[in-house]
């Protein structure tokens, strides 16, 4: 527990209390007040603590960090121009520092009933709606940084689907960050509620001014109600420096199918728990997620997947490329309570090291209270294949081209399951860039 840095935050949360209060209902104020207590109380996590037994938050406590404020107008528009995806129909929400901006937002054509928007405006317009989800499933009571950011919650996006509603087009979540060479931190949240029967995709891309150094804490709730299909691709492309603590949980009602890609390319320090929670018979769960890094890079991806209820199955593919002197972390846990007949769960988490100076650790769990299921899980540490090398150099490809070839190959066991045309596609070339330095075509 780092008492030190937590001051600060007591300090801001105080002042950004007293000049919310008159804009949020009562229950929220509670709520805040609650998360913060659990937060001074729960502290920073250290290396001591299991769960972060491999990644030291050191770096992060040194700094000293200010809320975001809005940086400048101009700046955010020359950026936020070339990393838009998607088409014209396509809902897009832009948030700078954690607050939407409905100036480089668009709705798109939505279907009736469809409720799409800032979390501060639903606070306001809505509050019963945010209520009854709010809080209720991404528990802040023994997470920390989850603590935080409910204490802290403020704006961030609210996507109510009705039942039997189907959305064609992905909805696009954008959080950018920029502090104006400031060190800010900011709290994004967002909150998905996918009725009965409902389809829905939902892309949230994380990213921030070039080599800044931030901090961004999110919280994403997405709960699929019976027979819901919810497909949840987040993109992390932060800046070199930022750092990057986000917390996804999932909760699947009966017959609920719910696909959570995690893409994390960029940030100094990054930390990924994703959670989900098979609370209904025949619900399927599948959690896939890659990351790339390089010098000075730390990416810490924690899951867990928890079967209640029978019959439901649960796949999950995780692959790391580490190079330089990066640093790498799985931890996933798969737990099958004693009424969860029939479960059938895949694990399996594969890394890829490009140099003698990169490193991983790598933790499946499986912990198993019934005695009907299928339960299988795996990891592997490795280096490229020297027969596939050899190969290939056989065929006339020099060395560092075979190189890039099977790195590529390996990363696109991953990429090529994302549904999301322009989401595949831009990450391709993103990869392709970060293994040859150049772009694709030229």
């Amino acid at each position: 527990m780092v008492e030190v840095k937590q001051d600060p935050y007591r300090s801001q949360f105080e002042a950004f209390i007293q000049k919310d209060k008159d804009q949020s209902p009562d229950w929220m104020q509670v709520t805040r007040r609650s998360a913060m207590t659990c937060f001074n109380k729960l502290g920073f996590p250290t290396t001591r603590d299991e769960e972060w037994r491999f990644t030291s938050l050191t770096p992060l406590t040194q700094c000293s960090f200010i809320p975001a404020g809005i940086p400048d107008s101009e700046t955010i528009a020359a950026e936020l121009e070339p990393l838009a995806h998607g088409e014209d129909r396509s809902a897009r929400l832009v948030f700078i520092n954690a607050k939407f901006s409905r100036k480089y937002s668009s709705l798109g054509d939505l279907p009736k009933g469809v409720k799409i928007q800032g979390l501060a405006e639903s606070l306001q317009t809505d509050p019963a709606l945010a209520q009854a989800y709010l809080s209720r499933y991404a528990p802040y009571q023994e997470e920390a940084f989850t603590a935080l950011n409910t204490a802290f919650l403020q704006d961030g996006a609210l996507i109510h689907l009705p039942h039997n509603t189907v959305i064609p087009e992905p909805i696009h979540l954008l959080f950018f960050s920029s502090g104006n060479g400031r060190q800010i931190i900011s709290h994004p949240r967002c909150l998905v509620v996918a009725g009965e029967n409902s389809r829905v995709q939902i892309v949230e891309t994380y990213l921030g001014s070039s080599e800044s150094l931030y901090f961004t804490n999110s919280v994403t709730e997405v709960v699929a109600k019976d027979g819901a299909v919810v497909e949840h691709y987040k993109l992390q492309q932060e800046s070199v420096k930022a750092f990057h603590i986000a917390t996804l949980q999932l909760q699947l009602g009966r017959s609920s199918v719910v696909s959570a890609y995690s893409i994390s390319l960029g940030g100094a320090l990054v930390r990924n728990h994703v959670s989900a929670v098979l609370d209904g018979e025949d619900a399927e769960a599948t959690l896939n997620g890659f990351s790339i890094t390089g010098d000075g890079q730390h990416v810490d991806n924690h899951t867990s997947i928890d079967h209640i209820k029978p019959n439901c199955n649960s796949f999950e593919f995780y692959k790391g490329i580490l190079d330089g002197n990066s640093r790498g972390v799985f931890n996933g846990r798969i737990i099958v309570r004693p009424n969860a007949q029939k479960t059938d769960s895949k694990q399996t988490n594969q890394n890829l090291l490009l140099s003698d100076n990169a490193l991983v650790n790598t933790n499946p769990q499986l912990e198993i209270y019934a005695d009907d299921v299928k339960c299988t899980h795996g990891a592997t540490i490795g280096q490229l294949d020297s027969e596939a090398v050899f190969y290939l150099r056989s065929r006339g490809v020099d060395l560092r081209e075979a190189r890039r070839l099977l790195t590529f190959a390996f990363a696109n066991d991953i990429i090529s399951q994302i549904k999301i045309e322009s989401i595949r596609s831009s990450l391709e070339k993103t990869l392709f860039h970060r293994l040859t330095g150049t772009t694709p075509g030229k």
